[in-house]
């Protein structure tokens, strides 16, 4: 499906996600640095995962308000709560105030409000978009976010030290601009019946919990889909350590060292392998999408997670620059093969009419994931960094297992269909 002929909505979004996921990387890849000196790897690793908690919260009742409520209204709400964590988030770290407590809060508000955001944006797509089409325009979106991934980096490598002030301003600046044009320009999308507008109906707190557990009881009776979460979530713990793991291995085992001449600090060798990364991504993922959809799904998904698990032994075997470049392109190629297809397959599985919660319960493999991932950090001084590496390579081979299993209940119930 060509650019020219997307929904205005998300073509709007699609130019302001960019701008503000290219401010994100200009310091998010550095965060784990900043909380691990702050705080000692095994607080700072234990805060992440208290920080995540909220966020994996949220993110179900993200879905389930995209639904009720319509996808528009929360992400402009999303969006502009963002922009104001941000402005929390620079005034802890601007030449008035040095406080990594509130840093971090300001932090944990940011996933908290993206993980309000995440669904509804997804579940946008599938409104909009015919399933033929919904893993092309997925790959776009994840092929906008790796470029940013490209530039951030490089941007923050060169500014992140000196002007972190300035960075999270401009983030805080960024949303805000962005909800505003979501509230102007953006029109919604979820069916009427799906809102229930006009039921006079009034809700409480407590009855909005319970029914939203009780809607997510459904989908997670569902073994298809509550395994590919699992199976996900088992894998996110490798592809999460890019922004926990990885900077905090580099700078504490890696030396500096030279390439064509020039010599690279600890810092820049980390900020050159999320750009090769994020390169490589937004390189190829429209290209990888469209080969890969010509395999059955369950071949690509098990052979992600394998090289998952032996980018993750590469990784942690070696301190040498071009060993570790090898390493992520590696990781790089696993992540293409499911970047495009995994949400197309969400949309297989979920009933128009809760398209919302499903997005949301499968963001739980990223909010889950990226919820236990910190773990890996204390974990270095507890068995150290080989052991580490070596159990999340396990893991990605478990939710290759997974996987497989998960594909043979998906195949049967198809045969079982009249």
């Amino acid at each position: 499906m060509r650019l020219r002929d997307w929904d205005t909505n998300l073509k709007i979004r699609l130019a302001g996600e960019s701008v503000v996921n290219i401010s994100f990387w200009m310091f998010f890849p550095f965060l784990a640095i900043y909380f691990s000196e702050s705080f000692g790897k095994t607080t700072a690793g234990l805060l992440l995962i208290f920080s995540q908690f909220f966020a994996v919260v949220a993110n179900l009742f993200g879905g389930y308000c995209a639904d009720r409520f319509g996808r528009k209204r929360m992400m402009v709400i999303s969006t502009f709560g963002q922009g104001i964590a941000y402005i929390f988030f620079a005034w802890a770290s601007s030449p008035w105030l040095d406080s990594p407590s509130i840093g971090f809060i300001s932090f944990t508000a940011v996933s908290i409000f993206s993980a309000f955001y995440n669904p509804a944006s997804q579940a946008m797509v599938a409104d909009v978009i015919p399933e033929k089409d919904r893993s092309g325009v997925f790959a776009v979106f994840y092929t906008s976010i790796n470029i940013a991934v490209v530039i951030g980096p490089i941007l923050g490598g060169i500014f992140y030290a000196t002007h972190r002030f300035e960075l999270l301003a401009l983030a805080a600046i960024i949303n805000i601009l962005l909800g505003f044009i979501l509230q102007t320009w953006v029109k919604e999308t979820a069916l009427l019946s799906i809102q229930e507008k006009g039921s006079g109906k009034r809700v409480n707190g407590f009855s909005f919990l319970l029914n939203q557990l009780r809607d997510y009881q459904v989908i997670f009776r569902d073994k298809v889909f509550l395994l590919f979460i699992i199976a996900g979530v088992l894998v996110y713990q490798t592809f999460m350590q890019l922004d926990l793991l990885f900077p905090v291995y580099i700078n504490e085992m890696v030396d500096p060292q030279s390439i064509f001449s020039i010599t690279l600090q600890e810092e820049q060798i980390f900020g050159f392998l999320l750009a090769e990364n994020g390169l490589f991504v937004a390189l190829l993922t429209i290209t990888v999408t469209k080969w890969a959809s010509m395999y059955k799904e369950r071949n690509v998904f098990i052979i992600s997670s394998l090289i998952y698990s032996f980018s993750m032994i590469l990784f942690g075997a070696t301190q040498w620059v071009w060993g570790l470049f090898i390493a992520i392109a590696l990781f790089s190629i696993a992540e293409l093969l499911t970047a495009g297809i995994q949400q197309g397959f969400v949309s297989k599985l979920a009933p128009a009419h809760m398209r919302g919660q499903y997005f949301a319960a499968s963001s739980l493999r990223f909010t889950i994931g990226r919820m236990l991932a910190p773990l890996a950090i204390p974990m270095t001084g507890w068995i150290g960094y080989n052991g580490t590496f070596l159990m999340i390579s396990m893991l990605a081979v478990l939710s290759a297992v997974l996987y497989f299993i998960m594909f043979s209940l998906y195949e049967k119930a198809k045969v079982q269909i009249p």
